[in-house]
């Protein structure tokens, strides 16, 4: 039976948050317009005669990213008409890049599955790809369409935002390589500032080109396009799912046919929309309206020195000096906000690095994912969340009564040790006061006790536990332990 892989190819959009349009002086914040096709004029909405002007922050933006992917900036690079009728294009054209883009051959490494030997594309490890990045380059977005059961209803709020296009080579042989490397991008635009990452609201999208031959196969067959992926469930689901129908359609002696394809979510199969395009059919040629772009090396070095510290590079340095695993500091450096937030919590605290990440990346993430609340809106202040981390870490609170002080900071703020304080969660290691609920453990479970001496000493842990209930977790958990195992002790002989 023949095995198969697939060839996984992305084009992702992102809108660039620019105060105005691409082309013309309109806001670009479309989200905040208070009726529907009211914030447009005559050259987001195609009239005739309109003149577009380029916008000087998108293009900055746009070689931003292209520098952060490793990507040639080209100094020479022109604006295209990319020709096709849609209901959401006014022009009947887009303003877009085609043959000399802003930026082109760059890279990015992305975690992969082992890969087969022998198709030459990418640079493969055990646990590495590096996708090359095909170009990035600048466009407008479209108006934006809501479809009624009989009609279609269009606003131009969104024609003409800026848009930035990251295109890859086909390098990707697994979901998980595609997920990887989409999830980087996002991380990238967001560290850049340049792209909110909300996909909710649409502002960064995917599209999978697949395809799937044989392995060891250096072919490349009919591709399909899985356009408007918003999310990254939706682009794993969508991308496994047409892998699977590929296949099948070869082993059943079928034949791939090249199209356009949606997504349906709810009942998880790709639709054909139309018949696959190829360059030449949208008809390419210069915008005559607009003059090419001339950007000098002194412009791209300028543009260059506003590089931050991009997500890959944290994460080495988080590993290096907090100790961290990679999987660990990975998900601290996958939000730029959180990666913020735990390097001021770190600052502030005298615990371990180990113990700040786990409870960020415990309760603290726990709470944040139950309430919906963002980390950017978080009111915990990294010295007051230190502050609670300490008192756990030097035993003045036990893990416990630290879960405690943790909600109620999160809920209603406050000081930490004032509410330690306020509830009576300090942690006891007077002896006399643990001996004593030893003894009432030790009495009130005998059938327990006569376990534990008939062999089964895992109920030790059990006995602190019932300590821990009884003190309502102020019992020094070492001390209970130590206390506990000389009582059973002593009932052994």
């Amino acid at each position: 039976m023949t095995q198969y892989e697939p060839v996984i190819g992305l084009e992702i959009h992102g809108e660039l948050l620019t105060n105005s349009k691409m082309f013309c002086g309109c806001s670009a914040d479309y989200g905040s317009a208070p009726e529907p096709n009211t914030n447009i004029c005559p050259t987001c909405t195609g009239l005739p005669g309109a003149m577009p002007v380029v916008n000087k922050k998108a293009t900055e933006l746009a070689a931003l990213v292209g520098l952060a992917l490793n990507c040639s900036i080209n100094k020479h690079n022109t604006f295209a008409r990319k020709n096709y009728y849609y209901p959401d294009l006014p022009k009947g054209y887009q303003i877009s890049q085609y043959e000399l883009p802003i930026a082109e051959k760059g890279w990015l490494d992305v975690v992969s599955p082992p890969l087969p030997v022998g198709e030459g594309l990418g640079v493969r490890s055990e646990n590495q790809l590096r996708v090359r990045v095909r170009r990035v380059h600048i466009e407008e977005d479209t108006a934006k369409l809501s479809h009624e059961k009989n009609y279609a209803l269009v606003d131009f709020n969104r024609a003409g935002v800026p848009l930035l296009e990251i295109v890859s080579e086909p390098d990707m042989r697994t979901v998980e390589a595609a997920l990887d490397y989409a999830t980087k991008i996002r991380a990238i635009l967001r560290y850049l500032g340049v792209n909110s990452g909300d996909m909710e609201k649409g502002v960064l999208r995917f599209e999978a080109n697949i395809s799937v031959r044989p392995v060891g196969s250096d072919e490349f067959r009919t591709r399909t396009e899985i356009k408007n992926l918003n999310s990254f469930r939706a682009l794993t689901r969508a991308s496994a799912y047409e892998i699977e129908r590929q296949i099948k359609v070869y082993e059943s002696g079928g034949t791939v046919v090249q199209e356009t394809l949606g997504w349906d979510d709810v009942r998880g199969v790709t639709v054909s929309q139309r018949g696959k395009e190829e360059a030449h059919d949208y008809r390419y040629f210069p915008e005559p309206d607009l003059p090419p772009l001339q950007l000098s090396d002194a412009w791209i070095e300028s543009i260059r020195t506003r590089l931050p510290e991009l997500p890959e590079a944290r994460t080495k340095r988080f590993i290096k000096d907090f100790n961290l695993t990679p999987s660990d500091a990975r998900f601290l450096t996958s939000e730029l906000a959180l990666a913020n937030y735990f390097e001021s919590v770190v600052a502030k605290s005298k615990s371990p690095t180990k113990a700040v990440h786990s409870w960020i990346a415990g309760e603290f993430m726990r709470y944040l994912n139950d309430s919906g609340v963002n980390i950017e809106d978080m009111t915990l202040s990294p010295e007051s969340f230190a502050q609670l981390i300490d008192m756990v870490t030097d035993k003045t609170i036990g893990g416990n009564a630290g879960k405690t002080v943790l909600a109620e900071l999160l809920k209603n703020g406050g000081n930490p040790a004032q509410i330690v304080k306020e509830k009576g969660l300090a942690q006891v290691s007077d002896e006399s006061f643990i001996q004593e609920a030893v003894m009432k453990a030790l009495t009130d479970n005998p059938t327990e006790v006569e376990k534990y001496l008939a062999g089964k000493e895992t109920l030790l842990q059990w006995f602190v536990g019932q300590v821990a209930r009884t003190t309502k977790g102020k019992a020094d958990p070492n001390v209970t332990k130590e206390l506990m195992l000389k009582a059973l002790e002593e009932r052994k002989r």
